[in-house]
């Protein structure tokens, strides 16, 4: 018994990693490689070349490309390993009709904001009931009544 006990609890802390691990999402080193690129001086290719191609471009304006940068790790056994967002950073580029780098802006965490959601909720009004719902709560109410027989007929006994 002492030999099982033995192996299972060597199993499972053989399988503890004590190490953090760190998970990245997409170009790494962003800050540092964006500090390269210059205005109007940078082209297209040269942005594939230092970025890769981009983690997506803009649905109406394809001259508009974003990077994007994640790394979470996690957080530590007393958490249940939650994980903690460590870089959040996201590049936004817009290229002239030229293929020259005409504007860049550099979000990170610091950026982001939190936001607020009202608080008011919207209340319905059923007092004006047109037709269709008088219509429809009447046949809703026929296929219900058989159920609430049965109900009822159950009950007694």
């Amino acid at each position: 018994m002492k030999k099982i006990l033995f192996i299972i609890i060597l199993i499972v802390l053989s399988n503890c990693n004590l190490n953090k691990v760190n998970k990245t999402h997409g170009s790494l080193n962003l800050e540092k490689k964006q500090s390269k690129l210059q205005i109007n001086i940078s082209n297209k290719n040269d942005i594939i070349e230092l970025l890769g191609p981009p983690s997506t471009k803009s649905q109406f304006d394809n001259n508009k490309w974003y990077y994007i940068e994640r790394k979470v790790t996690n957080t530590s056994i007393t958490t249940l390993g939650r994980e903690k967002l460590i870089k959040n950073n996201i590049l936004v580029l817009e290229i002239s009709e030229s293929g020259l780098l005409a504007k860049k802006e550099f979000l990170n965490m610091d950026k982001m904001e939190e936001l607020q959601f009202s608080e008011n909720m919207t209340e319905v009004d059923y007092k004006n009931k047109n037709f269709l719902y008088s219509f429809f709560n009447s046949i809703r109410q026929k296929i219900n009544e058989p159920v609430k027989k049965a109900i009822a007929k159950n009950k007694k006994n």
